[in-house]
């Protein structure tokens, strides 16, 4: 897998990629001849979009199965990628997970991974790939937070509170990496459809009613995330 160190190549780095809003980023990566590392918990899944991508578009592609709310899960990663000299030039931080309910009754046990994975995972995947990119002096940083982030939502407290925390270390990030070359992006979309809404629909039969107008295209909000990215807005 080429690096910035061969050729003009880059090699991009997405979690949750095997599906959703991570699965569109990296097909939309890909099409631009973007190589790929494929993160997620599910290895038959990334496998095979790996393996499809690199068919569909001639880049290479990687599926590493690690779950990022394991502590040590990103140090890992960064170990693995160093052992087989490859750098990252982009990070995509889209992995995450979603609980609806009340909080007072509301499981520990659905608490605590949100914030395990939504927070945790992606300050510790920051920790161990943006020095790297700064003593290379250029990279980029896609954080995937949520339109849930500029307002408290009932039944989504803990949810919209952990993407509160995505956009502020964004904000926070590109500022102090100004004059790097290296650039952090926030990524907030509305209600999409993937997966996760279909779940959540699930629970929650009140979504079922939205109009679609309200409802994303999984597409067109990766192609805004990746343009925005590549652009180096905040």
């Amino acid at each position: 897998m080429a690096s910035a160190g061969s050729g003009n190549t880059q090699t991009a780095l997405v979690t949750g990629a095997s599906s959703g809003i991570g699965e569109a980023l990296a097909r939309r990566l890909a099409r631009d001849g973007v190589n790929l590392v494929l993160v997620a918990r599910r290895a038959d899944k990334l496998e095979a979009l790996a393996a499809a991508l690199a068919d569909e578009f001639g880049v290479k592609a990687v599926a590493l199965a690690a779950d990022l709310a394991e502590p040590a899960a990103a140090e890992k990663l960064a170990a693995v990628l160093r052992r087989r000299r490859l750098a990252i030039d982009i990070l995509v931080n889209c992995a995450g997970v979603l609980e609806q309910g009340g909080f007072v009754g509301m499981a520990k046990q659905r608490v605590q991974p949100m914030i395990d994975l939504n927070v945790g995972g992606l300050t510790a995947m920051l920790s161990a790939f943006v020095p790297a990119m700064v003593g290379r002096g250029q990279g980029r940083i896609l954080n995937v937070a949520s339109i849930a982030a500029f307002q408290p939502v009932p039944s989504l407290a803990v949810y919209a509170a952990t993407k509160a925390y995505v956009l502020s270390l964004t904000e926070s990030l590109a500022e102090e990496l100004r004059g790097t070359g290296v650039t952090a992006t926030a990524l907030c979309p509305g209600i999409t459809a993937t997966h996760m809404l279909t779940a959540a629909v699930e629970t929650n039969a009140q979504l079922a009613k939205l109009p679609g107008f309200l409802i994303g295209d999984v597409e067109a909000v990766a192609a805004e995330g990746y343009r925005a990215c590549m652009q180096g807005a905040v």
